[in-house]
């Protein structure tokens, strides 16, 4: 299970829009980060990795999108359902084609 959140969502948007606003306007984005993260008293470390993953969102740096990243998560479980339960599949025929030769020799 995962660890409870430290940051609301509420805060976590705002922060990052501050955080994007000021960036944009002072250009400077560490500075921006912290001089927000202090403002509202959040870790800078978490702040920046909250604008990043919008900035990624938004399309305006490389990487992989929120969605994209759950949809592939998803896929991946259903992927390791699916080969569990042909595994399963695959020792049942085994199985039942051992126990029909048995019964077709006695």
């Amino acid at each position: 299970m995962a660890a409870p959140k430290k940051y609301s969502d509420e805060l976590r948007e705002r922060a990052t829009r501050m955080a994007l606003d000021a960036i944009e306007a002072e250009g400077q984005r560490m500075v921006a980060i912290r001089r927000v993260a202090g403002q509202l008293d959040v870790h800078p470390e978490a702040l920046r990795s909250w604008v990043k993953r919008a900035e990624v969102d938004a399309g305006t740096a490389p990487g992989r999108t929120s969605g994209d990243a759950r949809r592939i998560a998803e896929l991946e479980r259903e992927n390791r359902e699916l080969r569990r339960a042909n595994e399963i599949l695959k020792t049942a025929s085994a199985f039942f084609a051992a126990a029909e030769l048995d019964r077709k020799t006695k």
